[in-house]
């Protein structure tokens, strides 16, 4: 089958399609949110075998750690790009506009910016992407992949961001504040739309007691 290119086995969620059960299989925890294969040094669990040995280089191989915030890394070059965070330096500049930046691959992100280039495209739908992540994000829509699980309720999303402002739901967290009058708010959405309407910013003498 994998010299032909038939993909026999198709998963019931998404349709997407496979080559073999043990493909299908894998592809299908993506839906159901189960990770089977779990470190043994710290538990951290994963969907697939292959995952996790990568992820276990982190216990057994030679590591590179940050004196700063102790996170660990594989290589030194890894390392270095890290640390960078700390000290604050920015190497690479954009020769248009001047802006610059601790990494290289997101200075090529950000001149994206200034040629239009999109060159990672949807395989479904052939939107085309600046950012390999955007892509990723997007694909999501197709697939319906929820790989973001709420630690209190279970309930998954698609997008980091989705979870996050979910999970004020549970916290009561309402970062958002409106300069004017210091209410707050959970959503940015919903600052927004106070600070359209917020008697204070109409009125700033009434916020102040005056007459």
């Amino acid at each position: 089958m994998t010299h032909t290119g038939d993909k026999p086995f198709h998963c019931a969620m998404c349709s997407k399609r496979f080559i073999d059960s043990t493909h299908l299989k894998r592809h299908f925890r993506i839906h159901t949110g189960e990770r089977p294969f779990h470190c043994t040094v710290c538990n951290k669990q994963f969907t697939d075998n292959g995952t996790l040995k990568t992820h276990f280089r982190i216990h057994t191989d030679k590591t590179f750690q940050c004196l700063v915030c102790s996170k660990v890394f594989s290589s030194d070059w890894d390392l270095k790009k890290h640390c960078r965070i700390h000290t604050g330096e920015k190497p690479y500049h954009c020769t248009v506009c001047g802006e610059q930046f601790s990494r290289n691959d997101k200075l090529q992100e950000h001149v994206r910016m200034h040629t239009g280039e999109k060159p990672y495209t949807c395989e479904v739908c052939g939107k085309d992407f600046s950012r390999n992540d955007k892509l990723l994000k997007h694909s999501r829509t197709h697939t319906g992949e929820k790989p973001y699980r709420c630690e209190v309720c279970n309930k998954q999303f698609s997008q980091r961001e989705s979870l996050n402002r979910h999970t004020r739901t549970h916290t009561g967290e309402r970062p958002f504040e409106c300069q004017v009058c210091t209410k707050r708010f959970t959503l940015r959405e919903h600052l927004k739309r106070h600070s359209r309407i917020c008697p204070a910013q109409q009125a700033p003498d009434l916020l102040h007691g005056q007459s």
